[in-house]
């Protein structure tokens, strides 16, 4: 077996030149499946299914061009792992819930995400953990168990996208597909010290996916390094790509917004903008003093959206989240509209900021590690609510995210919407220049 976990493009290389096979490479991720301590990475696993899904991607033909000169998509051969809120035809699709995997049943069809991945001769290991409903921070599931990173008896892998986490970091999923709808992916990436990028809103196709909160959910990728942001763009980028541009400044939040910030998170923050510096960007420091109303804004409008998916079904789910939902229902429709007229105007204030400087960066989150006792403590909702202060005023706004691992924590850098590709080419330049630094 390979002794360190895949990246991308090596991983590609070595199936362009013939060294390797996915059938072979499929194995050895099988074999590191569910390597965290709960043995609960993936919610849906068959073995055989994805040896089929190996030989499937070795029988697609070769040919020439292409970004590693085989004809081949990036993705070709790679193990994948999918959030499990996503259909694949012949699974149960959980949702982190025991009562949606008996209501619904097997999947009769492909979600939109899942065909784009065959489609391009990815390999899929299996259905990944999450928080249930995808409605959580912390990766915490009563029913399946709650998600441990890899390698720790106690560290949760922040949520929602939870097992596409530990898949990366066990090595049985080069990369994995999440969503971030308050900071689903970012936080994760930021708790497991792993790369994250979370798309533009409306990204994609959710057919065949569960929503959390439509106006808010976008989809994502967890990863390894940086230098492989680019080829995952796929497979939600658009048709048709707008130019990428090249930034040339970014704004950072001030030290007034880092309070409640661990010191070793701060400074790696801060560690994060002087790279940036390093590449030419100038930086700016910005007071976002008026991100205070986010969270007034967007948990409300989530959690009403959150209701009206699950109407009916309150009890079938556990307290903390049906207690969300029967608050969410309580909102009354001038109510919900005076928030959505609160949400334009952050927008509004928010793309402003991104005329101005083109990029805004801050931590994905002010604290490096969750335990399972700080979750369930007495003070777990305050530091819930502390979390969601650094991802709630993007996830408002709808920009793409891209999250820098840091020793301690990690960044998150934003871009104005549909400036994917040019946020992941940047995010690359950043892994690069580590990577030089390092020898």
């Amino acid at each position: 077996m390979h002794n360190e976990p895949w990246n991308l493009h090596e991983l590609r290389r070595a199936f362009a030149d013939g060294r390797l096979r996915p059938s072979q490479v499929a194995e050895e991720a099988l074999a590191r499946s569910n390597g965290n301590p709960g043995r609960n990475t993936y919610l849906w696993q068959e073995t055989d299914w994805t040896r089929k899904e190996a030989q499937r991607a070795e029988a697609m033909p070769r040919g020439t061009g292409g970004p590693f000169g085989d004809g081949r998509a990036a993705l070709w051969g790679v193990p994948i792992a999918v959030k499990d809120c996503f259909d694949l035809a012949g699974a149960p699709t959980t949702a982190g819930i025991e009562f949606y995997r008996e209501r619904n049943g097997i999947a009769q069809r492909d979600s939109w995400m899942i065909e784009q991945l065959r489609a391009l001769g990815a390999v899929l290991i299996g259905k990944a953990h999450l928080h249930p409903l995808a409605y959580g921070i912390t990766g915490e599931n009563p029913e399946f168990g709650d998600c441990i990173q890899p390698g720790t008896t106690d560290a949760l892998t922040g949520g929602s996208s939870s097992g596409p986490a530990a898949s990366v970091m066990e090595g049985s999923a080069v990369a994995s597909i999440g969503t971030d709808t308050g900071g689903s992916v970012r936080v994760p990436a930021a708790l497991c010290g792993l790369a994250g990028y979370r798309a533009s809103l409306g990204r994609g196709d959710w057919r065949g996916g569960l929503h959390l909160a439509e106006s808010f959910d976008t989809l994502g990728w967890l990863f390894r390094d940086l230098e492989d942001a680019p080829l995952l763009n796929i497979p939600f980028a658009p048709a048709e790509k707008k130019p990428a541009r090249s930034f040339t400044q970014f704004a950072y939040v001030s030290d007034s917004f880092l309070d409640d910030c661990e010191p070793e998170v701060a400074a790696c923050f801060h560690a994060s903008v002087r790279e940036l510096e390093k590449l030419g960007l100038e930086g700016r420091a910005v007071d976002v003093g008026w991100w205070a109303e986010s969270m007034d804004i967007f948990a409300p409008i989530q959690a009403s959206e959150a209701a009206k998916l699950h109407a009916g079904l309150f009890d079938h789910f556990q307290p903390l989240i049906r207690d969300r939902l029967k608050w969410g229902a309580s909102f009354t429709p001038e109510q919900i509209a005076k928030l959505r007229r609160r949400h334009a105007e952050f927008r509004g204030r928010i793309d402003e900021l991104f005329a101005r400087h083109e990029l805004v960066m801050l931590p994905c989150a002010p604290i490096s590690r969750i335990t399972v006792a700080a979750a369930k403590s007495a003070e777990g909702d305050a530091m819930r609510k502390r979390l969601l202060r650094y991802t709630t005023p993007f996830s408002l706004a709808g920009v793409p995210c891209v999250t820098i691992p840091c020793s301690a924590g990690g960044a998150q850098i934003a871009a104005a919407r549909e400036d994917d590709e040019a946020l992941l080419q940047l995010s690359a330049q950043v892994g690069r220049h580590r990577r030089e630094k390092q020898g």
